[in-house]
Formats: C-alpha cells, structure tokens, sequence
C-alpha cells in the first residue's frame, strides 16, 4: 500500500491542490487511488452527512463514494471545548483508524490529507502527527515559496514528525514568485539536502488559483446584489480603492478589476461603466462594482448599471472595511471551478515529480 500524508507549514498553503493532482497522476500510474481527509474544520452538507469541503471537493471531481469514511472526523465551532470538558472523551484516533481500513480494502495507494502545520489536532489527541504516525503513512510537507522561512517552518513541522517516528518523504514548495523561480528552486534544493530533504516538487504562483470570482466575493461577505447576476463568475485579478480623482483612477484600471467605490462617487461609478462598455479589449475590463457606505446613486444611474451588465453590489459598510477583507479573503477550490481543478492538476503533473515521490513510498 502507497500511504502519503500532505501536511503543510501553515493552513492554506496548497494541500488540496497537491492532493488534487497527485490523486489524478497515481490514477494514471494504475494505482487505485483513496483519499482521506481524517480531521475536518470546514464542512458542507451532503445529504445527511456534513463533511469536511476538501474530502467534498475530490469525491466530487473523482466520483469516489465512501464520503463518510473519507471525513471521519469534523472539527466544528465548539468542538474543542466539548472535547476537553468530557469526562468521556470520544476515540477519535479509533474512528479514524477504522475509517481508514475500510477506504483502503481493494486499493494500491491513498492520499491523506491534513489540516494546517504538524500540530493542528493536538487539542483533540489527533494532531498531523499523530494522524499520519497510526496510519503508518509517509509525510510530503507544502510549505509556501521562498528560502529561509521556508525551510525554518519545514524543520519545526519535522521535528514534531520526528517525535512521533513519522518519515518525512521530502517538500513541495508551492506559490513561488515566477521571477525568482529558478534561484528559488536551486537554494531550496541545496539546502534542504543539507537538512537531509529532498525537494520533490517547485510549484510556481498562479494567479487562476489564488484569484477569486466575483461571486466567491459577494457570498464571502455577504453583500447584496443589485444588478449583472449572470456575470458573477467573472474572475477578480485586481481591487481598486475609487477615492481618487476619475482621471488618476482610469490609470489604475486593469484586466478583472473590482471597483469600490462609495455610493454617491457617480464620477467613478461612470468611469467604471466606462471601461466595461467602451473598451473591447480584456485588458481593461471592469468585472464587478461594489458601492459602500449604504449610498446609493440615482434611479437614472442605476438604469445605466443595469444596462452595462456589471455586476453590482452594496453594503452598509465602509470602503476600506470592505476592501480591508477583500485583501485577506482566501477562497479555496470548489467543484464547481473546473478552471481551478484542471490548473491544479496540470501545475501538479508538471513541477512535482511523482516518479520520486513513487520511487519514496
């Protein structure tokens, strides 16, 4: 059995998209493929179960069935309190264990993916480690781009593997800057082999990934919207802040721009109609607007938003509030981004080398 558990340095750092493909490139290595996800935080509800999304998401794009075995555990808002205020605590380790037995009768190999650094779960008595030492799995670590933070974060998650007698089968450095791609990716290799790691994969940053829709957006922060429904699912590559003159404003127009603007700002509201319907070219295409302060323009300039086909949204919050959540908003892969799903998979196939990763297991 090919057992590999993805950790990471920090929530958020890639492990569903390395799960993701990985899954699809064992697939094709004839490998009969599980996946896992033993300690959820964020679920959805799927039918009479609430799951955890990841173990949601990779059902869905890969047809498996099993999903309650796939997230034995939820870690709800709560949880934890409950846990270590029970004078009976429940084993969790043993509904993870047998979850397990059950995925992996008739398969070749499973996927485990854990919930944030090597600790996350310790609360509950099934941190990372703990997870990925019951299972008997081999540890990929995903830490974020760079050099010396990176491989300072790496060596502390390790040393709790360690504690534990976990392998650590080596590192993929996801998001790494495209210009310093090649300098990166040299300096990590030296020095993790230096720490006795192989670097088994050098994921570039991509933009398709970490930019979200406009509707990933408004449900996010629960904004109201007025008009342009059936372009939501343009995706945002940039936020402006309209508090400047509409001439400086016009500068700072890209392609996938969101504006924000306060709603009685009508010189800005119209620049921003402006560029969605005057320039052809994606290059300057306005994608969504979102008026704030409670403010509202018009009935005459509202028509015009509606006719523009722009996505509109409002809020009684402030413009920098807003534009404050919008800049820390993580939005993960859901199944229905199948731009997303397809990036991740190919990123993967691409930069990580599963040959080694095999070759580890």
């Amino acid at each position: 059995m090919k057992n590999i558990y993805i950790s990471s340095i920090y929530q958020n750092a890639g492990k569903t998209t390395v799960s993701l493909g990985l899954y699809k490139l064992f697939r094709e290595n004839r490998l009969k493929p599980a996946f896992m996800k033993p300690v959820g935080q964020q679920t959805v509800s799927a039918g009479n179960l609430d799951v955890d999304k990841d173990s949601y998401l990779l059902a869905s794009v890969y047809k498996c069935k099993n999903l309650k075995q796939m997230s034995p555990v939820t870690i709800g808002r709560g949880y934890t309190e409950k846990y270590l205020l029970s004078s009976k605590k429940t084993d969790l380790k043993q509904e993870i264990l047998m979850a397990y037995q059950k995925l992996v009768k008739g398969c070749g190999s499973i996927i485990v993916e854990g919930t944030g650094h090597a600790g996350v779960g310790a609360v509950v008595d099934v941190s990372n480690a703990d997870v990925a030492g019951i299972l008997g799995s081999k540890v990929i670590i995903v830490a974020e781009g760079g050099i010396g933070k990176c491989i300072d974060e790496v060596m502390l998650n390790k040393a709790l593997f360690d504690m534990k007698g976990v392998p650590v089968l080596g590192v993929i450095a996801n998001k790494v800057l495209p210009e310093k791609y090649d300098r990166i990716k040299k300096v990590l290799e030296i020095g993790l082999r230096e720490k006795g790691l192989k670097l088994l994969g050098c994921i570039p940053r991509d933009p398709l990934l970490s930019d979200p829709t406009v509707e990933q957006i408004q449900q996010k922060l629960n904004l109201k919207v007025l008009c342009g429904k059936k372009n939501l699912q343009k995706r945002v590559c940039n936020t402006i802040v309209a508090a400047m003159e509409p001439a400086n404003m016009v500068e700072h127009i890209s392609s996938g721009t969101l504006v924000l603007a306060s709603g009685d700002r009508i010189d800005n509201i119209m620049i921003a109609v402006s560029s969605h319907l005057i320039v052809q070219s994606q290059r300057k295409k306005v994608v969504g607007l979102i008026l704030t302060g409670g403010l509202m323009p018009d009935e005459r300039i509202l028509r015009l938003l509606k006719r523009s086909g722009i996505p509109v949204m409002v809020t009684d919050r402030e413009t920098y509030k807003i534009a404050g959540k919008i800049d820390h908003l993580v939005c993960k892969i859901q199944r229905t981004d199948v731009e997303k799903i397809e990036e991740a998979r190919s990123l993967v196939k691409r930069y990580v080398d599963v040959r080694e990763i095999l070759k580890g297991l």
